[in-house]
């Protein structure tokens, strides 16, 4: 990967206002991974450089969100696998925001390693893949918060999941079960969702 530092590891941002967090996340995923922390999202953007393969941001940081973090990542460019760790339940308004997955507080040890193995894995793929498995996350999580109704947003997604699909249906054919496993290994199977029919 174009972020892998100098022995080979992947480089993982986190950023969380609870340092105690920030640092327990790093511990659990510093035997695998260079990890990077910060404890507020002035910070996060201070350490986000176009060496990080995965950012952990907390969506409610005081002074700058984790969600102005991801918009200010975006808007700069870097093309890192962004996971929204958060206390902060899921609704409708995640539809638009430009992340790839979303883990609710608590979150245990191997639900870390897996969100960061399932985004690296995504990597691999192109951005119109990407944006595929995103919508795929966004739908299991709203479908398992009970988010997944009549709204006009969640329509937007299940639409643009379709579109998407039958675009990349060539596409996906290029790619490897094994490939699709691991970039949907954290999806609820009742999301209903089988990337590989």
């Amino acid at each position: 990967m174009a972020g892998e530092d100098s022995d080979g590891s992947s480089v993982v941002l986190v950023a969380d206002d609870e340092a105690e967090l920030a640092k327990l996340y790093a511990h659990w995923l510093d035997d695998s991974y260079e990890v990077l922390v910060a404890t507020g999202g002035e910070e996060a953007l201070d350490l986000a450089t176009e060496e990080v393969d995965v950012a952990l941001l907390d969506r409610r940081m005081p002074s700058m969100t984790g969600d102005e973090v991801l918009s200010a990542l975006r808007d700069r460019g870097i093309d890192c696998r962004v996971a929204m760790i958060t206390a902060v339940e899921p609704d409708v308004d995640i539809v638009e925001m430009p992340f790839d997955d979303y883990l609710v507080k608590p979150v245990s040890r191997e639900e870390l390693h897996s969100v960061v193995e399932v985004l690296l894995s995504r990597a691999k793929f192109d951005n119109r893949t990407q944006e595929f498995f995103a919508l795929a996350s966004k739908k299991a999580t709203l479908e398992s918060a009970d988010k997944d109704g009549a709204s006009d947003e969640y329509e937007r997604l299940t639409t643009r999941m379709s579109e998407i699909r039958s675009e990349l249906d060539e596409t996906l054919s290029q790619y490897s079960s094994e490939d699709f496993e691991a970039a949907f290994r954290e999806l609820p199977s009742e999301s209903g969702f089988d990337p590989l029919e």
